[in-house]
């Protein structure tokens, strides 16, 4: 870009930095700054922002030494020359930042990829072994559709489905299965539903199957609930049996039995059962967790800080007990005694139905509100009400004889009209108009004067001549005699009007037409000074009609469609490959 100033061209270099990437590692929710630690290796991405960040500062180095330089360059070449040198420095710094971005680039595309998941919002949480049935209930209670497969860790990652309960939108995760072993021998898998237990208010069901089809037994499926038993700390826990069409809590053995009722017991759970192969239960499942859920989360309202404030602010206005003298609901007589409505009896009461029926039906029948008011004086209900206006009563400022005096102000009018008061064609002025009308003219003849006055005004940068003097033609002798009165020599002057007025002679002409055939004989490599511009390059006249013929038939196509000639603006491909296609790596594909 230049900028044009009094000194010449002064190149002004514009930077377009680089997007600063900033971790905001610290800033985001616990649950998702531990499930980026899980997926991709908290350090191994700081580190990666770190140098993009070291590369940002060293490009606006870059860029503040060159724009120095550039205040002494001496000419727009050597301004250019810096601008690449520049340029150059800072695609270099990127290009050694290509591992950086590869890894940042593949973390942001899985990030897009992770499900949308509220921290904060109304949650159930499924956990437990894997093949216990855990997505089968969230297909079943969401809209979501999440891979079955009869065989371990098909879900491999959280998988988030939402449901509408009391008008309100839940969000139910289903978690990758979890097996009996130390934290430390855990896998990403794993790690992931760690990490939404420990960090999401939610109420969790630990599923369990008592068939042991899932391939671990009861007395594992117990191990597995204590070894997790610490992230299930102040939230509400269920206990799912899932697979009750194939085996019960009552069909259990006494060991296992022992077992179950010793988690119950401990923990004060609730245990609930269903089967997700025969839709036994579910909505009971689903109902008995979100009220569970519902419950704590009011509960834990109720104990915070924001209860107190809000509590001090409503008050329940009760009426205060004046007496110990009963007060019971007052039931007027009239409708104690009052027989109930029967539309087939004809001595029934006459409700506003009956009356609209008598009088036209709807449409035509006309409410009359007024007879029910409750005034003073029954009369009183038909009575006019006043419109008031400013604090008001329009009626007390209506003349009662307004229309009398109105009909004899008519017939003043019509007898002065009659005997011929406003036919005069003299106007009647005031002193008020005639002062107007004054003030008028005086404006309107300082407005002519000023306009003359800019008018002579104008021109006073040249000479006026008179329109006489310019109508007249005089002649060479006349200003010969003029010259000569004014002392002034006019011979030189005599001569050169003379000289302009005197006709060629025909020696001189012939000379010119022998040059014109001259140049016409030399063709188109002779001189071309002389030549018209609208033949140049043309042998002659008839070349010169052949090429305007030509144009016209050229013309013929683009004026059939509405004048469309080559200065039209024309999109000749709507969506170019090279702006619509994906990037390709080099040498992987030829579109050639």
């Amino acid at each position: 870009l230049h900028e044009e100033s009094a000194r010449g061209y002064v190149p002004i270099f514009i930077i377009l930095e680089i997007p600063h990437f900033v971790a905001r590692y610290l800033d985001i929710h616990p649950f998702y700054a531990d499930l980026m630690n899980v997926l991709y290796d908290k350090d191994h991405y700081k580190l990666a922002l770190g140098q993009i960040n070291t590369a940002r500062h060293l490009i606006d180095q870059v860029a503040k030494d060159y724009a120095k330089l550039l205040k002494f360059g001496d000419s727009l070449y050597r301004c250019k020359q810096l601008k690449k040198a520049a340029l150059g420095r800072m695609a270099t710094i990127m290009k050694r930042q290509k591992d950086s971005l590869a890894y940042l680039e593949q973390v942001r595309q899985h990030l897009a990829r992770l499900p949308s998941i509220d921290p904060n919002t109304r949650t159930l949480l499924i956990c437990g072994y894997p093949n216990v049935g855990k997505s089968s209930f969230i297909n079943k209670v969401t809209r979501a559709d999440v891979d079955v497969q009869p065989y371990a860790f098909t879900t491999k990652s959280l998988f988030v489905g939402h449901m509408d309960y009391k008008y309100l939108r839940w969000q139910v995760i289903d978690t990758p299965g979890i097996l009996d072993h130390p934290l430390e021998d855990r896998n990403t898998i794993e790690m992931q539903s760690i990490t939404a237990m420990a960090h999401l208010r939610s109420c969790i069901l630990f599923f369990m199957d008592l068939s042991e089809q899932c391939g671990y037994s009861v007395a594992e499926q117990c191990a597995l609930y204590h070894s997790i038993r610490p992230l299930f700390a102040n939230k509400p826990t269920l206990l799912v049996i899932n697979k009750i069409d194939i085996a019960r809590p009552e069909d259990l053995g006494e060991s296992d039995r022992a077992l179950l009722d010793e988690i119950i017991k401990q923990d004060n759970l609730t245990m609930v059962s269903m089967s997700c192969y025969s839709d036994i239960g579910v909505m009971d499942v689903r109902n008995t967790a979100c009220d569970k859920l519902l419950a704590a989360r009011v509960e834990v309202k109720m104990k915070g800080r924001k209860i107190q404030d809000v509590i001090n602010r409503i008050h329940l206005a009760e009426p205060q007990q004046r007496d110990d003298t009963p007060r019971e609901p007052h039931v007027p007589a009239v409708v104690v005694g009052r027989q109930r409505y029967d539309f087939k009896d004809p001595e029934r009461r006459r409700l506003e139905r009956d009356i609209e029926a008598e009088e036209g039906g709807a449409g035509v029948y006309n409410v009359d509100l007024k007879k029910k008011y409750q005034l003073e004086d029954p009369e009183w209900r038909y009575d006019t009400i006043p419109e008031l206006w400013e604090g008001h009563n329009v009626a007390d400022f209506v003349d009662p004889d307004i229309e009398e005096k109105l009909e004899a102000l008519e017939r003043e009018e019509e007898r002065l009209a009659k005997e011929g008061l406003y036919d005069s064609d003299e106007e009647i002025l005031d002193s008020e108009e005639e002062e107007l009308q004054h003030t008028a003219a005086v404006i309107r003849e300082k407005k002519k004067l000023v306009i003359m006055a800019h008018r002579a005004s104008k021109g006073r940068n040249r000479p006026i001549i008179p329109k006489s003097v310019k109508a007249r033609n005089s002649t060479i002798d006349e200003m010969n005699e003029h010259l000569s009165q004014m002392g002034i020599d006019a011979g030189a002057a005599v001569e050169r009007a003379r000289s302009q007025t005197r006709k060629r002679p025909r020696s001189e002409s012939r000379a010119e037409d022998a040059v014109r055939e001259e140049s016409a004989a030399a063709g188109p490599r002779g001189t071309s000074m002389s030549r018209d511009r609208s033949t140049a390059g043309l042998r002659d006249v008839r070349q010169k009609l052949e090429v305007d013929k030509q144009k016209k038939i050229s013309q013929r196509r683009p004026n059939r469609f509405a004048k469309r000639g080559e200065a039209d603006r024309d999109i000749q491909v709507k969506k170019p490959k090279h702006l619509f296609s994906s990037k390709t790596s080099s040498g992987t594909r030829d579109w050639r």
